[in-house]
């Protein structure tokens, strides 16, 4: 039976799984990572995620340091403006809008966006140029075994990993923190989010908008132009069955109760790609680390698709850690190491999973007063100027 050897095993190569390999190879670090599918690199392809991330412009340092956001930048859309809008009135037009400029608090924008496929192409072609760095697409980790002088990995293909630390990044169902016997905690809330993108007439102007109704928001995202018109990745959050009616409906149906629930604020909405649902969930770890084990991104923490806070969540969950390794190296893989991981991190990511929790269950309430109120509490905290600064600098994780 092969047996293999390696500083670091990441189980799990989605965009933290990539994140990571790529951030711990340019650190010099050997690193494997395996994933049981292989990334889809192409928005046509079937199976390609059509979401979007956010990188906040905290989270940019660790990307630039792996060699990321060299080749992510020209893609990118820069966010300049968090848009909220409330339209909770007896009809679906806007009663509120609320710009959250990130001029207020920075000369960067708020942050960049980029489609979850091109994310996944130009991570695996960093990786390829790590010769530290094995990808394993393909290839799932089955079982974990951990003891002082090592962890040890089963692969789906009987080969054995021996490494000195596993990243869990492996998903919210994650096998290596199900081995640890790590326990979670997760709040259902009946939801499901559309995603897909669209094309309108009105330039977005590097503007974000979330608009508020009932079921959740419907979320409008700057993407780049194509073909010379402006572009919007969109995530259309609502009950299940409703989502499961929308993305059933013809496309001419869907479009028009797409430009019913955006209000039309960037012109007509066309749909230009294909729809994907998603559950909606939040969910926390119990621990962010056990014996030579590491946990990041959903394998630790999963959170609605509010204010940008999933991904970025997980960057700063590989941030600590990269912290911690290149400040002592030689115990990358200790338990003193390990527990200083989830004391900088647990109460964070807590803190975050609640705060996200509380403003989408505010975005899901039906009754007119509720709404009335909601929209009575977007307006007050707008106006004073320093809440609406605090706020910003929370949610992109400032001080």
């Amino acid at each position: 039976m092969t047996r293999i050897s390696t500083d670091i095993l990441i189980s799990g190569g989605g965009v933290a799984g990539l994140s990571a390999a790529a951030a711990f190879g340019s650190r010099g670090f050997s690193v494997i990572c395996a994933d049981p599918t292989a990334p889809v690199t192409s928005m046509e392809a079937e199976g390609a995620d059509l979401r979007t991330t956010a990188f906040l412009h905290p989270s940019i340092p660790v990307l630039q340091a792996a060699g990321l956001w060299q080749r992510l930048e020209p893609f990118a859309a820069p966010l300049q403006i968090m848009r909220i809008v409330d339209a909770g009135g007896p009809t679906p037009e806007p009663r509120v809008i609320k710009d959250f400029d990130a001029a207020d608090i920075s000369d960067q924008p708020f942050g960049w966006n980029l489609p979850n496929w091109l994310l996944r192409r130009e991570m695996v072609a960093r990786l390829a140029e790590l010769p530290n760095v094995t990808f394993l697409p393909g290839i799932a980790t089955t079982k974990l075994l951990t003891r002082e002088a090592e962890a040890l990995v089963t692969l789906s293909d009987g080969r054995k990993v021996s490494a000195r630390l596993v990243i869990a990044a492996d998903g919210r169902r994650s096998t290596m923190r199900e081995a640890l016997g790590i326990a979670i905690k997760t709040i259902r809330y009946g939801q499901k989010a559309l995603a897909f993108a669209v094309r309108h007439s009105l330039p977005h102007n590097n503007v974000s908008t979330e608009i508020h109704r009932s079921g959740g928001p419907f979320t409008l995202v700057p993407l780049p132009d194509r073909d010379g018109q402006p572009c919007s990745a969109v995530v259309w959050m609502e009950t299940g069955p409703e989502v499961q009616r929308l993305a059933a409906l013809p496309v001419a149906e869907f479009e028009a109760a797409m430009n019913l629930r955006s209000c039309q604020l960037l012109g007509p909405l066309t749909l230009i790609s294909r729809r994907s649902v998603w559950p909606i969930i939040s969910q926390i770890a119990e621990r962010m680390a056990g014996e030579r084990v590491a946990l990041i991104a959903e394998a630790a923490h999963v959170v609605p698709p509010i204010g940008a806070q999933g991904l970025n969540m997980s960057l700063a969950d590989l941030t600590a850690l990269l912290d911690l390794a290149q400040a002592d190296p030689a115990g990358l893989d200790s338990a003193q190491m390990l527990d200083a991981y989830h004391r900088r991190r647990h109460l964070d990511v807590k803190a975050r999973v609640a705060g996200i929790d509380a403003l989408n269950r505010a975005s899901m309430i039906e009754g007119q007063m509720l709404r009335d109120l909601r929209a009575g509490a977007l307006n007050a905290l707008y106006s004073i100027a320093p809440v609406r600064k605090t706020l910003m600098k929370a949610g992109i994780g400032v001080r």
